[in-house]
């Protein structure tokens, strides 16, 4: 008779259990609609007011035999995975998400392209000074089979009185060598109102780490029609990062690349930590290439060949790095960037460790 009851019970609870399910996920159904109709209208997903107000209607009802903390600690769990199921659904509605478009997107700059499984070279100076120092630059870059020179017009730096770029003079100086090298150029814009103006100079608009969330810049990039590469933000999560990126292909332009420069934290042994295990996180959450800056990351000349291959290793679309023809001279980050001679043997090494291909015919990843 007592495993009879037993087992009755059992059953009464099985189908309880069952009943609780459907409830739970009926719930979560409503949050959902409930984040949709909060989204349509510009609103935030969390309301703590509304959370309160549920806490305290459990509260009042609850008869036992279960504490009434205890019940209002289940319940913030449910209210916990019904928010993230909301943020899910937001996730997936992003243009960028890769659950809203899972092929990879393939940026066409000129006659080149990225993201279809070659892996490429960015390198240039930090800024342009002369177009004899870009010149010399560019050469080194065509020996090498590199195809995108970057540098540096206008330049947003810490103290206003470094320099700051040419400005549009550096501009011409990028286009014109880029055009005798055959060369596409790939330059940083820090205002909306130079958009326009940089779109007869680059091939590549550039929003620099400190511009990442500089949302009208976003907007203006992403009405035109022209790759951007954006770089992560100095203290920006991986999140913000992505939202920065949807933000330019909600205006149009879906000719987005992305750039891990390294983020800030309390280590001082390099002038940024480089957060490497952020490309395969972008890859699989996001369509979209995905650079590494080990220039920027490391700012440090012996730490760019590991870091280099370790970005390749891992999965990244490409690299970039800084080259001066004499960084002791340089006017911006001179003890980061790399000589010819030193650029030379880093590409070499990067061949010899079988990441790279020296002649920029696929290494399929």
């Amino acid at each position: 008779m007592g495993n009879d009851q037993l087992e009755e019970l059992r059953d009464q609870l099985d189908n309880v259990n069952l009943q609780l399910v459907e409830l739970i996920n009926e719930r979560a159904r409503l949050a959902q609609e409930i984040g949709r109709v909060k989204s349509a209208q510009g609103l935030n997903r969390f309301d703590p007011v509304r959370e309160r107000k549920m806490l305290d209607l459990i509260a009042a009802n609850n008869r036992g035999p279960f504490e009434t903390s205890t019940l209002q600690h289940i319940f913030k769990q449910i209210f916990k995975a019904s928010l993230e199921l909301q943020e899910d659904d937001h996730r997936k509605a992003l243009l960028v998400s890769r659950k809203k478009h899972p092929d990879n997107t393939i940026v066409k700059v000129n006659q080149e392209t990225v993201g279809d499984g070659k892996q490429r070279l960015i390198a240039g100076p930090c800024s342009v000074e002369s177009y004899e120092q870009v010149e010399e630059v560019a050469k080194a870059l065509k020996k090498q089979g590199v195809k995108f020179l970057r540098g540096g017009a206008f330049k947003p730096r810490t103290s206003p009185y470094d320099f700051q770029g040419l400005g549009e003079e550096g501009l011409k100086i990028l286009k014109d060598v880029g055009q005798k090298y055959n060369l596409a150029v790939i330059s940083e814009i820090v205002s909306p109102h130079d958009i326009e103006m940089a779109l007869q100079y680059v091939d590549v608009i550039q929003i620099g780490a400190r511009n990442m969330q500089n949302f009208e810049l976003l907007k203006a990039a992403g009405s035109v029609d022209k790759p951007v590469l954006l770089k992560r933000g100095l203290s920006a999560t991986i999140e913000e990062f992505i939202n920065a990126a949807e933000y330019i292909h909600s205006k149009g332009n879906g000719n987005i690349m992305l750039c891990e420069r390294g983020i800030r934290t309390y280590e001082k042994a390099t002038r940024n930590t480089l957060d490497i295990s952020a490309v395969p996180i972008l890859k699989q959450e996001t369509h979209l290439p995905v650079w590494v800056d080990v220039t920027h990351s490391t700012g440090r000349r012996d730490l760019l060949l590991p870091t280099a291959k370790a970005a390749l290793a891992i999965g990244a679309d490409g690299v970039m790095a800084e080259v001066h023809p004499d960084p002791a001279v340089a006017l911006s980050d001179s003890a980061q960037q790399m000589d010819i001679p030193q650029f030379e043997e880093f590409i070499t090494n990067l061949a010899d460790s079988g990441l790279y291909n020296k002649e920029n015919v696929a290494i399929t990843k």
